[in-house]
């Protein structure tokens, strides 16, 4: 089961040329940083299950109130050194700051689909009531353990040191469903039906889905940041 009731999730490209030290950074780091914050419970890292440059990373809070914490602002805005080097390779990142809407099975598996979408204008509650039903349903297929919903919620803060060095504003998603599980097919299938593009426009989704298929590289909760 997802751990708590808010998390942050982001995706962004980083260049063949710097993966080896960004996941090096990232493991040894970034993830013990982020998770000896108060209410940062695990983080997870993904990688593009095709081979491509996309990443998808996954931190699991306790409580919305993690997002806003003094403790974690002012990390934001004194990253070290070696993030310094970092940040500029985080090309078109998506950053979003959520509430989970619904939540079923393991949040950590072999494989991950995510999907970023929005509502349609007046589809909003059709849509929810749609999205949790295959919340509930999906973990339970051959293949698949686990399923989320998840709505971004930015919170009024003002611009951090790490968007200054990254050189641009951070896009963010608006819903975003994830599903997981150990069989690659079993999700490519998902991704094909339940969630393509016009099972979700028939649901109540706008144009514009954007989907994605991840390999599992790290999983670290709290207890194992050391």
């Amino acid at each position: 089961m997802m751990l708590g009731q808010a998390a942050l999730a982001m995706w962004w490209d980083m260049a063949p040329d710097m993966r080896d030290e960004f996941e090096h950074w990232h493991s040894h780091e970034h993830f013990p940083e982020r998770l000896a914050l108060p209410g940062f419970a695990r983080a997870s890292r993904w990688a593009d299950a095709e081979g491509g440059e996309g990443f998808f990373v996954l931190y699991e809070l306790a409580a919305y109130e993690a997002l806003v914490s003094p403790e974690y602002q002012a990390r934001l805005n004194a990253p070290s050194e070696w993030s310094r080097r970092m940040m500029p390779h985080h090309r078109h990142m998506v950053r979003s700051q959520c509430r989970v809407l619904e939540k079923r099975g393991g949040a950590v598996a072999s494989q991950a689909l995510t999907v970023r979408l929005s509502p349609a204008p007046g589809a909003e509650t059709p849509l929810r009531n749609h999205l949790n039903a295959l919340v509930r349903a999906l973990p339970q297929q051959p293949g698949l353990t686990g399923a989320l919903l998840l709505q971004t919620d930015t919170p009024a803060l003002a611009p951090t040191t790490e968007q200054a060095i990254r050189g641009h504003a951070d896009r963010a998603a608006d819903w975003i469903a994830v599903v997981t599980g150990h069989d690659a097919p079993a999700l490519a299938r998902v991704a094909g039906e339940a969630l393509s593009p016009a099972a979700l426009q028939a649901a109540g989704a706008a144009p514009g889905a954007q989907a994605g298929r991840y390999t599992l590289r790290l999983s670290m909760a709290a207890a194992e940041a050391v």
